[in-house]
């Protein structure tokens, strides 16, 4: 079984940064699709970005120009960079793999303790 961390969350202000990291415990970045999640109380979970096996990206509408995904399949570890941070991004961060079903990433039934983001003066 492949183990996926999340950190790399915190406090932040509004407009502030941070980034998250997703370290593997196997080499499956350049196999694997892998993607970031996030989860505020009270709504379902939902895919934020994603990066394919090749690298390439997509993202969530409202995080485009705000944020990047990146990986570096040599370390077993995938990025996140958040900019210009916005109260409605606080979440718990999670990070997971899957696989495409048409267009539709589908993730893997097992999920970590992902990672909090409080987005708040």
């Amino acid at each position: 079984q492949v183990q996926l961390v999340e950190s790399g969350g915190g406090l932040v202000q509004p407009g502030g940064s941070l980034r998250l990291s997703c370290a593997a415990s196997g080499s499956i970045f350049s196999i694997y699709p892998m993607a970031w999640y996030r989860q505020a109380p009270g709504k379902q979970r939902e895919l934020v970005a994603d990066i394919g096996r090749g690298g390439t990206t997509h993202y969530a509408d409202s995080v485009k120009g705000r944020f990047t995904i990146s990986k570096d399949n040599a370390k077993n570890t995938m990025y996140l960079q958040m900019n210009s941070l916005k109260p409605e991004d606080t979440a718990v961060y999670y990070c997971n793999t899957g696989h495409w079903i048409g267009s539709s990433l589908i993730p893997r039934r097992s999920w970590g303790q992902g990672t909090q983001v409080t987005v708040s003066s």
